[in-house]
């Protein structure tokens, strides 16, 4: 197993020459402002630390490292990550804690290897609805953000069990889907209102909850009929996904890019019976202190979870207790 515990990146050219059965390499507190492009060529690399630099920018050639397991850029100053971060299959860990973050690439989500991902105190005011996606992952951490809302089917997979999201005071609240997982979610829920940017919000009570800029339409008990571009996505999907069992049929030219995209990730799915939803969404708001989990956040959050459902029926039927 190849080792190097303080490469200070002065002629890294030739490095997949000299070592080119690298599998680990620890680069953290080196003051390191860019990786280079060479840092692609190290093929057997498994495990690379970054953390603790002063690093601005991640080159795109980090995506070569098909068989890099652990990615740790925690401690620096990145503002994005590449796109091609997504083509890192093996990828199991990916630390980019305490950096300066406004969004995740949405890209990210076809790293099916991905099991635990931080992003704790960055500047991330959303999450790509397409994170909901990543099969493997069994932990997300996204504490001390800037997140008004999070994705609908955030912990609709079985894999997902451990999410934290404490200190973001904007985020009101949780999607039902994380009733049964461990949340962290102290320091949520302060009464500030969301200055940045114009979101979609529904209240009950005192408290009202902000939905995901996607989200084009609320939905009440009283309404009876759905829209129109909804009753037709619902269809282009039902037909496409259940009888045809694959949406690439479709191209561009037969539907536009944008209705496309949406057809292969839904806004979410209902939480009461699973039915895609792409423009309107059922909102139904259940009181934390409802939930074994109130006890452990006491005092300390003003946060609910939030059914999110496809139909006044399933709005009318969607007990979270049952």
């Amino acid at each position: 197993m190849g080792y190097v515990q303080s490469w200070h990146l002065n002629s890294p050219e030739n490095l997949a020459q000299k070592l080119p059965n690298l599998v680990e390499l620890y680069l953290h507190s080196n003051n390191i402002v860019v990786v280079p492009e060479a840092i692609g060529s190290l093929v057997k690399l498994q495990c690379l630390d970054l953390s603790d630099n002063a690093l601005q920018i991640v080159c795109p050639e980090i995506g070569r490292l098909r068989a890099l397991r652990h990615l740790r850029l925690a401690n620096n100053q990145l503002q994005f990550l590449p796109p091609e971060v997504g083509d890192l299959k093996e990828l199991q860990t990916l630390d980019i804690s305490t950096n300066r973050l406004l969004t995740l690439p949405e890209r990210l989500h076809l790293c099916l290897s991905l099991q635990y991902l931080t992003v704790d105190r960055n500047r991330l005011w959303c999450v790509p609805r397409h994170l909901c996606q990543l099969p493997s992952l069994n932990e997300l951490s996204m504490a001390g953000n800037r997140l008004a809302f999070l994705p609908l089917d955030l912990g609709r997979s079985r894999e997902l069990q451990y999410v934290y999201v404490d200190n973001n005071i904007h985020l009101k609240g949780l999607p039902s889907y994380l009733y049964n997982k461990v949340i962290g979610c102290s320091g949520c829920g302060a009464p500030i209102q969301v200055s940045e940017v114009k979101l979609l919000s529904f209240s009950s009570g005192q408290l009202t909850v902000f939905l995901p800029a996607e989200v084009k339409a609320i939905g009440t008990e009283n309404d009876h009929v759905l829209p129109l571009q909804e009753l037709a996505m619902r269809s282009l999907h039902h037909t496409y996904h259940t009888f045809l069992k694959d949406l690439n049929f479709l191209s561009p030219i037969s539907l536009p890019r944008s209705l496309l995209e949406l057809l292969h990730c839904p806004l979410g799915h209902c939480h009461r019976c699973s039915e895609p939803m792409f423009t309107i969404v059922y909102p139904k708001l259940f009181p934390l202190r409802e939930t074994p989990m109130a006890g452990l956040h006491q005092g300390r959050t003003t946060v609910s979870f939030v059914a999110y459902c496809c139909s006044t029926q399933c709005l009318q039927t969607f007990d979270l207790l049952s």
